[in-house]
């Protein structure tokens, strides 16, 4: 009997010591990971200052404005199998360095973008940079969920939301601080100057935006080399179990259940791009001026992170990551319905609280859509990745909706509804749709 004492306690003893090391091993490539969520949203949440902005300095209209997040999201959707392929041939490693090589190529086609006044240059490198990002993520995601256990793969792909959502408060307020400084001023003068006036107002602003580009893509080659040299391993996503019976699955389309988190997913991107990049120019609308609206994509950003937080310390100890998805997705119906009808201030911040709501969605439609793909994960990253482009075509009908006076910009967040609902059916019953091992 002390003898299996003794064996039991040295095997629990060996297991600790292994859990530990391998938290270890663990922290060192979350630690360069998070460092690129943070580029991610640093690059990504620039949106949200470059529709006004790009709005008055090449004399768009509302719906002409919100091609920029077109253009930067529909990338994902034309480059994620091609990221694939990539992948296959570089890994994950060499991929990561790759995307950002491209994303600093995007940023310097802001420089002749800025010379010309040329909406078309500037919509060509957000898609570029849009290019790198789908190349990224496609390696970056599936990367945090499948280097520790899939029950907490929510957890640490929430982590990384933290480092992304905290760019997402600075990219902003530093961008806006910049070139939509004297914003407001200039498009009341717009009016009344001269055609001469008029023309060196607005390449004056212009010109604006080539500074912070070029550093941003200083940044972005640096850090390429540095992931490029670092020792980050490769990691290889398991096969789920297959019982007595059971036909092992020979392609994407044998997982139902995927496709309808990809679903999830489209509706999900859409979901969250509005409350951010449609925030400044949703507070223009309301009255508010320029130097108090450029703030409020931050509040989103601010929600988000302590949405993220909620859910690092809570799944999966507390609540599953399929719990938490239903939850929240109830929690962005509700706060949808009081942003509509509700007015001013007040709608404002229940457009920002949806943040709070849709910080969990992401860390949660990722695992549950990839459990159990196995050799056919890089290829459902790719899938997933292309499912980001709700991010290209839900703003775009907002900002359809938003010009037309009937409806206007704050009854325009009604199509938010959709996308919850859709998301809640995935969390209630979508996710175990032709999945062998579900928990009850």
């Amino acid at each position: 009997m002390l003898i299996k004492r003794a064996k039991s306690f040295e095997k629990t003893k060996q297991m600790t010591n292994q859990t530990s090391k391998s938290n270890q091993n663990q922290l060192g490539p979350i630690i360069i990971i998070g460092i690129l969520f943070f580029i991610f949203g640093f690059v990504t949440w620039l949106n949200a200052t470059l529709i006004p902005y790009l709005k008055t300095a090449c004399e768009l209209t509302t719906f002409e404005s919100y091609f920029v997040t077109f253009a930067f999201y529909i990338s994902y959707f034309v480059m994620a199998l091609p990221s694939a392929r990539v992948l296959e041939k570089t890994g994950f490693k060499n991929g990561m360095s790759l995307g950002l090589i491209v994303m600093a190529l995007g940023a310097l086609i802001f420089i002749p973008a800025a010379f010309t006044r040329n909406y078309v240059w500037f919509l060509t490198g957000l898609f570029v940079q849009g290019t790198g990002l789908a190349l990224l993520q496609t390696a970056a995601n599936p990367y945090v969920t499948i280097l520790g256990p899939i029950e907490s793969a929510a957890k640490r792909i929430s982590v990384m939301g933290v480092a992304n959502k905290f760019a997402g408060i600075l990219s902003p307020i530093i961008l806006g601080a910049i070139i939509l400084n004297g914003l407001g001023k200039l498009n009341k003068n717009l009016g009344s100057m001269s055609l001469a006036r008029k023309e060196a107002a607005l390449h004056a602003l212009a010109m604006k935006v080539i500074l912070p580009y070029v550093i941003m893509a200083v940044v972005l080659v640096i850090l390429a080399v540095v992931i490029w040299i670092s020792s980050l391993p490769e990691v290889e996503a398991e096969e789920e179990e297959i019982r007595e019976n059971e036909v092992r699955r020979t392609s994407l389309f044998a997982f139902p259940y995927f496709w309808l988190g990809v679903l999830a997913l489209f509706f999900y991107s859409g979901a969250e791009v509005i409350p951010v990049d449609a925030q400044i120019n949703y507070g223009l609308s309301l009255g508010f001026s320029v130097s108090v609206a450029r703030f409020f994509p931050s509040y989103t950003m601010f929600a988000m992170i302590v949405g993220y937080i909620v859910g690092i310390i809570t799944i999966p100890k507390f609540i599953s990551q399929q719990k938490a998805l239903q939850y929240f997705a109830l929690l962005g119906i509700l706060f949808t319905l009081f942003a509509v009808f509700t007015h001013g201030y007040t709608s404002i911040l229940f457009v920002a609280a949806l943040g709070f709501a849709n910080s969990i969605m992401w860390p949660a439609i990722w695992p549950l859509a990839i459990e159990g793909l196995g050799k056919f994960t890089k290829q459902a990253s790719a899938v997933l990745i292309m499912a980001i482009a709700g991010g290209a075509t839900i703003p775009l009908l907002y900002g359809y909706l938003a010009g037309i006076p009937s409806i206007g910009s704050t009854h325009a967040h009604s199509i938010l509804f959709v996308s919850y609902a859709v998301i809640l059916y995935f969390a209630t019953f979508g996710y175990k749709v032709g999945k062998h091992h579900v928990e009850p």
